[in-house]
């Protein structure tokens, strides 16, 4: 039994290198949309969100990658249900953060003239880091403080933007700006605030992973 076990078995580790592996993805994401909302030349920014794009297309390689992985191992390390909902969970991440560096030169918005923008950017930061640090320790579930502290900090962050992007909604439209510029800041808003949820999921996902398997 012991041997047929281990046939069945996969023979390395793919899923939890493939999430390892899309959460550094995002890592590098983030600290580009941050240096986005810190360049003050559209040319500049032109090239990071370049760099974003780039990205994101081998994020969303990984992520067919984990499907494909997906159909064809019989066993894997958790649920296959968890596995499709983090991987997700961290596609969504990826290609919303891609969608607030690119609204910027999209809109032909100056990211430097708005601190609820480049707060927004370190907060999304933050959150990403606590999901990288909680996909890693996934491979280590005996370690479960470890990922609450990381869960914790997640949702953290996610507050943080949520006060940022009320107080930022609030000078808005409070402001003397013209309706389409209005428009163009409040969409901003809304697709970074997104990132920060889809963070949350994550870390719910990791979180259901950790009481079931712990």
């Amino acid at each position: 039994m012991a041997g047929i076990l281990k046939f069945f078995l996969p023979k390395d580790k793919i899923f939890y290198t493939l999430f390892e592996n899309a959460s550094e993805n995002l890592e590098l994401l983030s600290k580009l949309l941050v240096k986005v909302v810190n360049e003050p030349d559209f040319g500049k920014r032109n090239a990071l969100i370049k760099e974003m794009e780039d990205l994101e297309h081998a994020n969303d390689e990984v992520t067919h990658t984990i499907f494909i992985e997906l159909g064809k191992n019989f066993i894997t390390p958790f649920d296959r249900e968890d596995i499709h909902s983090l991987a997700s969970a961290l596609d969504d991440i990826a290609d919303y953060i891609y969608a607030s560096g690119k609204k910027i030169n999209f809109y032909k918005i100056d990211p430097t003239s708005d601190q609820g923008i480049q707060k927004t950017a370190v907060a999304i930061q933050e959150a990403v880091a606590a999901v990288k640090q909680a996909v890693r320790e996934l491979r280590n579930l005996k370690n479960t403080q470890k990922i609450v502290e990381c869960v914790i900090r997640i949702n953290s962050a996610e507050n943080k933007a949520d006060e940022i992007f009320d107080m930022s909604i609030e000078r808005l439209f409070a402001s003397d700006v013209d309706a389409k510029e209005l428009i163009k800041m409040r969409e901003l808003y809304q697709v970074m605030e997104i990132v920060t949820d889809k963070c949350e999921d994550a870390g719910n996902v990791i979180e259901s992973i950790v009481v079931k398997y712990a």
